[in-house]
């Protein structure tokens, strides 16, 4: 099965963006004449592999090699570097250049930055002195289709840059990605952002429009209808629980890297235990059908699914059959491989999902959320430092702590961060640093508001049903994320019938009409019609819902449930910087320690 995903059935002509991009990169390697050495970023290797076919590439005399300090192996006269304007980067360009020309080999050198260039990078070049030998272009690749209903900025580190270290270029990145889209799809005219980035990329939305402007009167009706931006820092709770739909379970236990996961040949059937990678997209059709479903639905199904095929199977093979009769069953078997893959996924989740301490977390991510009994989540997190549990395990459920208590009383705070300088070493105290200047575990200097936000937006369900769900709490079996109760007021009815409750979460709200005109804070736009969102026509509007600073594989669920519910009207695509789990996210705030 082909690893690009399949974007047939995308509410969007997302295929005409990636052609496009395939296109700027096949030109780019055409004006390079000859035999070349393509050598990639390898964070950017993984995203061309859902762009463009290896096979492409080398049709166009171009071999492949990663970057790395190490000098480049190639016979090619001519190399060009793809990669992100990053600063360790360009010395690794500058020293492999070095390396070249120190054993007197001559060669053409190319460096083409994704997606733009910047006055840093270059100067970099400058000072190593290699500047004027360098041929420098822009490969503008904004934007990464995951599946027919998501897509990706690439954007890794957009969490830490904003909110540790100050650096908002993503947002200039995102705000470029959207007017792209609005030029294929028409300009959005309903912008509705909550969280400071978000509104800043509405705000730098506007500007672009003024300097590049969209003509409204050649587009026709715009084909997405609304746009909502969400801050990641609007609801950090979300991630930090864990995920139990079968596509985030996936990604939580085997992360889900570049729409594939990487496993040992032998949880597949495989006699060898060489690594395999099993693509996951919407061209799988099993995959499409219960990637969504709580896990422990998904194994039921499966199991179902399976006894079919067994009792066809015994009655083709007992009785005689009519020819339509076998041709129905001979195309029951050609889901057989989709079933295994699945059957196999699946049970290699189940090793872990029975341990009686995956249950034991769940339970105290549930007492956590209700607020329930401090003492023993304090006591919890204690023992989980005591064991030396993996640290990241134990900061993921100190951060949902802190969050939801709004900080833990300074006596606690001061314990446990030296709790944890004692059991894990020194060396981790920039992470601490950095995940108190990201407000994710913090002194607390006010009343926790959780309860409250929880009540008001119902984010706490008792009794809910994972088979048949009817409600976005099924995704982590009792608990609706805080973030798609905003989008689902957000398109229902606006955020002004929960404005108290908006002021409570971080940052300020905006909603802005475009193609006529006015960008105005909702405090200042008393009547909100949410009807005017609808399309004339009658059609199923298109929301376009964008994260900065990432979004989870169980949120993506929620927004596609919300869309399958009767009288919704509404179909999403997903936009976001990266696709995160509480994992990778608090991994990005501990880089640094290395």
């Amino acid at each position: 099965m082909a690893q690009i995903p399949n974007l047939d059935n995308a509410p969007l002509n997302l295929a005409s963006l990636r052609e496009q991009s395939q296109k700027d990169l096949l030109n780019i390697l055409k004006n390079i004449r000859g035999k070349k050495c393509i050598v990639i970023d390898p964070k950017i290797g993984g995203s061309l592999s859902l762009l463009i076919q290896t096979s492409l590439l080398r049709e166009n005399d171009a071999e492949l090699r990663h970057l790395s300090a190490e000098p480049v192996q190639t016979e090619c006269s001519k190399i060009l570097y793809l990669v992100r304007p990053q600063i360790n980067l360009m010395k690794f360009i500058s020293s492999n250049i070095q390396y070249d020309l120190s054993k007197g080999v001559q060669r053409e050198y190319f460096v083409y930055f994704v997606p733009r260039r910047t006055v840093v990078c270059e100067k970099i070049f400058e000072e190593e002195k290699v500047h004027h030998i360098l041929t420098i272009g822009e490969y503008p690749f904004y934007l990464l289709p995951l599946d027919e209903d998501v897509l990706s900025f690439e954007l890794d580190l957009a969490y830490k840059e904003c909110y540790v270290d100050g650096d908002k270029s993503s947002l200039w990145h995102i705000a470029k990605a959207i007017h792209k889209l609005e030029f294929s799809f028409g300009i959005v005219p309903n912008v509705r952002a909550k969280g400071w980035a978000s509104t800043k990329v509405a705000d730098i939305l506007n500007s672009l429009q003024v300097e590049e402007p969209v003509n409204a009167a050649d587009m026709g009706i715009p084909e997405i209808n609304t746009l909502i931006l969400l801050d990641r820092e609007v609801d950090m709770v979300t991630p930090m629980c864990f995920q139990l739909t079968y596509e985030g379970l996936l990604d939580e236990i085997l992360q889900i890297n570049n729409g594939s996961v990487e496993i040992d040949g032998t949880v597949m059937g495989q006699q060898d235990g060489k690594k395999i990678k099993v693509p996951l997209n919407s061209s799988d059709k099993l995959y499409k059908e219960i990637r969504d479903m709580n896990y422990e639905v998904v194994v039921q199904v499966l199991r179902q699914k399976a006894t079919s095929i067994q009792q066809d199977y015994a009655e083709v093979k007992s009785t005689s059959q009519s020819v339509s009769k076998l041709r129905d069953f001979a195309k029951k078997l050609y889901s057989v491989p989709e079933i295994a893959r699945h059957v196999n996924l699946a049970h290699h989740l189940q090793s872990f999902t029975c341990k009686p301490s995956f249950h034991a977390r769940l339970d105290i991510e549930q007492t956590i959320l209700e607020l329930q009994n401090f003492e023993a989540c304090f006591e919890y997190i204690e023992e989980m430092i005591h064991k030396q549990e993996p640290l990241i395990n134990v900061l993921r459920l100190l951060v949902l702590f802190s969050i939801t208590n709004s900080g833990l009383p300074k006596k606690n705070f001061d314990y446990l961060r030296r709790e944890i300088l004692h059991s894990y070493g020194f060396e981790h105290m920039p992470t601490l640093y950095n995940l108190e200047k990201a407000g994710l575990f913090k002194k607390q200097e006010s009343k926790s508001n959780w309860l409250t936000i929880a009540r008001a937006l119902q984010l706490i369900v008792d009794d809910t049903e994972t088979a048949n769900p009817n409600d976005i709490s099924y995704i982590f079996s009792g608990y609706a994320p805080l973030s798609i109760r905003l989008i689902q007021h957000a398109i229902r009815s606006g955020w002004r019938s929960i404005e108290e409750i908006m002021k409570l979460l971080p940052g300020p709200h905006v909603d802005l009409k475009r193609g006529a005109s006015s960008y105005s804070s909702l405090d200042a736009n008393p009547v909100f019609q949410s009807n005017l969102d609808r399309v004339a026509d009658g059609r199923r509007s298109l929301a376009l819902v964008i994260f900065i600073g990432g979004v989870t594989y169980a949120e993506i669920a929620a927004l596609r449930f919300l869309s399958s519910q009767e009288g919704m009207g509404y179909d999403f695509i997903v936009g976001t910087t990266k696709m995160v789990n509480g994992t990778t996210m608090l991994e990005t705030l501990m880089m640094n320690n290395v």
